[in-house]
């Protein structure tokens, strides 16, 4: 039952990052790509990550796949924030199609 329970988390974290792999490529601007790899990719890392966990018999191994985990989930929002907000300062987007402008009156810091 651990094997199948593994197998599919495996295949479905390979799966979602499958998914944003072609969101990064399919998508028409920076937000959007954004979107594409941090949502899915996310998902897609621990989903792999608890389906090795399920294999793995050594503890030490186990601590560095929650380390991994752990790592993944604090850096990749904070990445994808920063890149949008250097796309958005250096002019890769446009803000007529903004919904909300949070940054509008910040455009010369």
């Amino acid at each position: 039952m651990t094997g199948i329970l593994s197998g599919a988390f495996l295949i479905l974290g390979s799966l979602l990052a499958l998914v944003a792999g072609i969101g990064l490529v399919r998508f028409p601007d920076v937000l959007t790509r954004l979107h594409a790899a941090a949502k899915p990719q996310s998902l897609g890392i621990l989903l792999v990550l608890a389906g090795l966990a399920l294999r793995i018999e050594d503890r030490s191994a186990l601590t560095i796949l929650a380390l991994a985990a752990i790592f993944q989930l604090v850096t990749a929002p904070v990445s994808a924030h920063m890149l949008g907000r250097a796309a958005l300062r250096a002019g890769h987007i446009d803000r007529s199609r903004l919904t909300r402008d949070d940054l509008g009156d910040l455009e010369d810091d």
